[in-house]
């Protein structure tokens, strides 16, 4: 199920993770040439994707919130 994107935070790597609407958290690496996510390099780039959709696997398996 696709979840707009509602904030971020990092994690214990320094990588940013995406606090999706529906309490699940996703990992939003730039990591080419596999993962294409320049936006996340910066706050201007993290702040315009905000409302933005990912598919949330965990939604599509049921799983519990991550967050609050």
């Amino acid at each position: 199920m696709d979840r707009p994107i509602v904030g971020y935070h990092l994690d214990e790597h320094g990588d940013w993770v995406a606090e999706l609407a529906c309490g699940h958290f996703q990992h939003v690496r730039h990591d080419p040439p596999w993962i294409n996510r320049p936006w996340t390099r910066t706050a201007e780039g993290r702040a315009s994707a905000l409302g933005r959709t990912l598919a949330c696997r965990k939604c599509d398996q049921g799983a519990t919130k991550d967050g609050p």
